[in-house]
Formats: structure tokens, sequence, C-alpha cells
């Protein structure tokens, strides 16, 4: 059986920006799919009773801090949108809209979305910000919308979001490699050791 990584990520998470900076090439030393799984994270935390750490202010300002010491060590551009944390829903749905019906420009898609909120720092919450860096980024925000509006890809992040809480997922972003399950950006290494033993 081939090796695969799932990727459960909400845009809108900086640690799934970072994750997501690391993955692809982490999945090619292994010989593995890259499996991505947009979800809800704010659906996530109702479902779980889980909230972001933002939400106690000196756990907030101790993650902004190692997620920059990751960044470095990464050595990707990395900065917090105006207005954040950021409502995703529109962003999330588009998503996997994008996903199910044109999965050809998905991670372009992925690659306009995540630049624009963590190197570009632009607040996609704002539909004129959204608009403008779709296009920007060589996508129709009119189609883009229409896609957010279909009653089917509505419900599909819906089974998404309840399918990774289903398998005890809690937060953004989570790795799973087979049943094993990694909570984190800062547990690639654990992903990767999976991904060898497998």
């Amino acid at each position: 059986m081939s090796k695969h990584v799932e990727f459960f990520f909400d845009l809108g998470s900086p640690a799934s920006y970072l994750a997501w900076t690391q993955l692809p090439t982490l999945c090619t030393r292994h010989g593995a799919t890259l499996r991505y799984r947009p979800m809800l994270l704010g659906g996530v935390f109702k479902a779980t009773g889980n909230a972001s750490p933002v939400m106690v202010p000196a756990k907030g300002r101790y993650m902004f801090d190692d997620l920059k010491r990751f960044a470095d060590r990464y050595g990707v551009p990395f900065g917090l949108p105006p207005g954040f944390p950021v409502n995703t829903l529109t962003l999330m749905r588009g998503a996997i809209g994008i996903q199910l019906r044109a999965p050809e420009r998905f991670e372009a898609l992925l690659e306009v979305l995540f630049n624009g909120l963590w190197v570009h720092r632009r607040n996609l919450g704002e539909a004129a910000v959204l608009d403008e860096t779709l296009e920007q980024g060589g996508f129709d925000p009119a189609v883009f919308h229409a896609l957010v509006a279909q009653a089917e890809v509505k419900e599909a992040l819906k089974r998404a979001t309840e399918e990774a809480v289903a398998r005890g997922v809690f937060g953004a972003p989570t790795c799973f490699v087979g049943e094993r399950m990694f909570f984190g950006q800062d547990r690639l290494d654990f992903v990767e050791e999976a991904l060898a033993r497998a």
C-alpha cells in the first residue's frame, strides 16, 4: 500500500501555513503522497470545546514568538495579518470547492491564500481584500464566490469537519500517517519518523 500523509488544515491557522511550507518536501523524501484535507477550525473548536491559544494572552504571545522561531528555522516568511484571527468560512468553503470542482487548481489556490495571509499579511476575511488577492493570483472572484455558495460545497466542508472531529482532531494542523495522529506543525519530525517506518 502506498504511503501517504493526511493533512487536516485551516487556512487561518498560522501553524497550518508553516506545516504547508514543509510537508510537500517531507513527503517527497519518503515517497509519500500528501492528501490535503480542508476543514473548518471554528467548527472543530465548537465540537471539541477547544479554543485558539490567543484566548489566553500569555499563551498567545508565546505562540507567536514560537511560530516566528519555526519560520526562521524553515527559512520562510511569516507575519500576522491585520484582524487576526480571520474568519475563514468563505476561504475554507472555497478551498474544498476548488478541490472538488477543479482539483488541478487546488494547490495553486492554497499558494495564493496561504501566502496572502501569512506572507503578504492581508486580512482575507474582508471581501474586497480577498477578491483582489484572488484576482492577482489568477482566480476569478465571481466564480470563487459562486462556488462558495453551492449547497454541495457547504455540505462537503461540514462533512470534512465532522470526519476530522470523529477521528480525534481538536486543532490545526493535524496529520495522520495511517491511523497515527500528530497534532501541530512542531510534530513534523514524528510524521517523518512514521513515514520512514511505514
